[in-house]
């Protein structure tokens, strides 16, 4: 089998990053972005996809954490892309659904190579802004929309249950690593490409 591995390097006036991923993996993780609620969720991410993923990465963290997350999911988004390749024999559609104590996010998603992130909150979740540290609800989708706009991903999350950030978002992280992991995996029946058009 050919190693769906890849590795990304990103320097701007803003951040630098250095970044490797195997799709195949074991789960094993060293992430450091200097955000540290944001390393938390990409380590559960990596555990719970069975991927191999380190980041290190350096930014204008003195400005605020904007540049920082947005960076780190663009270059997680391109390391997929880049790893998966052509995308020959992947299952591409998924969906996994998490729940975190109260809280409980749903993903369904396809690598189409053709971007989206659509995002949905049931009326009942009470959603705070930010957690402890800072990290916000918007700072979480920034990230998202930017990890699928590189990847090549339309994902559909529905945040279905929950009173904690915290919790909201780590039921998020985990149900997409559970989505991506099944929609990577080849399956032997498929030949060649998965869609119609002959190429993603």
């Amino acid at each position: 089998m050919i190693k769906r591995t890849a590795a990304i390097k990103r320097d701007t006036r803003e951040t630098k990053i250095q970044l490797s991923l195997n799709i195949d993996g074991r789960g094993d993780y060293n992430i450091k972005t200097g955000i540290a609620f944001l390393d938390h969720m990409l380590g559960l991410f990596a555990k719970h996809g069975l991927f191999d993923l380190e980041i290190k990465a350096k930014g204008d963290l003195d400005v605020d954490i904007h540049h920082t997350n947005e960076d780190v999911g663009i270059c997680l988004g391109q390391a997929f892309d880049r790893a998966l390749a052509d995308k020959k024999g992947i299952k591409r559609f998924a969906g996994a659904g998490v729940p975190m104590d109260e809280a409980l996010a749903r993903i369904t998603l396809d690598i189409s190579g053709r971007p989206l992130l659509y995002i949905t909150v049931d009326k009942t979740v009470k959603l705070p802004l930010r957690n402890k540290k800072g990290y916000s609800f918007e700072d979480a989708k920034h990230f998202l929309r930017s990890f699928c706009q590189h990847a090549g991903i339309n994902a559909h999350i529905d945040i279905l249950a929950g009173e904690d950030l915290h919790h909201i978002l780590e039921a998020l992280f985990k149900a997409l690593a559970r989505a991506l992991d099944t929609a990577t995996k080849i399956d032997p029946r498929i030949k060649g490409i998965p869609s119609t058009k002959g190429r993603i």
